[in-house]
């Protein structure tokens, strides 16, 4: 988490990591996920956090929060 607590990420979606210099971006769906981890916030309450901002089933809604940390493993990102 402590490189998670690094990263710099606006209102727009770029997200940059100022241990290797890459930048991203995501949409606002990844911007809640992300904001919500620095929060120190688990999978299943982001989930439910995106199932009631966004007026999604909670399995997508956790599917989609999965997927994206899964994404920010593989980016070695968490």
């Amino acid at each position: 988490m402590e490189r998670l607590s690094q990263l710099a990420i606006n209102d727009e979606g770029f997200i940059f990591d100022p241990y290797t210099g890459n930048s991203y971006a995501t949409n606002r769906t990844g911007i809640l996920i992300l904001n919500e981890l620095k929060n120190g916030k688990s999978e299943e309450e982001i989930a439910k956090i995106l199932s009631e901002k966004f007026n999604v089933e909670h399995s997508a809604a956790l599917k989609d929060v999965t997927d994206f940390i899964e994404q920010l493993r593989s980016l070695s990102l968490l």
